[in-house]
């Protein structure tokens, strides 16, 4: 189970199609006995979420939070996955400059913050491959392409 929370303040069209792009990677990705939340904010709350937890002190595009990262939660019926902040400022001016839709890079973040939360990085060149290969996959099935 997952929510998509409006957390900017202002209407977000490409809501109700993440909703159903995130049902896909939840049926895709073999989620069912799992919670996380998806948090659409604005470049000014990432960035001070960046600032606070990560030390940097930018906005960014999007920041998970994996509960699984957490040693001492041990869950048996269902796994808490964590949270995911989009900001939908930084997705949109990224689909602008990338020359794609923002239904495009509102779901590949989304993508890319569900792959963290599953315990997918890119901190090494053999991770960055596997994950990324995989988000565009996952994207390319569902018909999402650049």
């Amino acid at each position: 189970m997952f929510e998509i929370i409006n957390d900017t303040g202002k209407k977000v069209p490409e809501k109700s199609i993440l909703n159903e792009y995130v049902n896909y990677l939840v049926k895709k990705l073999t989620l069912e006995k799992c919670e996380f939340n998806i948090i659409l904010t604005t470049n000014k709350k990432i960035h001070e979420i960046n600032k606070e937890y990560r030390g940097v002190d930018r906005e960014t595009d999007v920041i998970s939070f994996a509960m699984e990262d957490e040693k001492d939660i041990e869950y048996t019926d269902f796994r808490l996955l964590g949270d995911i902040y989009i900001s939908i400022d930084k997705c949109y001016m990224q689909a602008s400059e990338y020359e794609h839709s923002r239904v495009r890079e509102i779901c590949f973040l989304a993508t890319h913050g569900v792959l963290h939360l599953l315990g997918y990085d890119h901190m090494t060149k053999e991770d960055e491959e596997k994950m990324f290969s995989l988000q565009e996959a996952l994207l390319d099935e569902y018909g999402i392409t650049r």
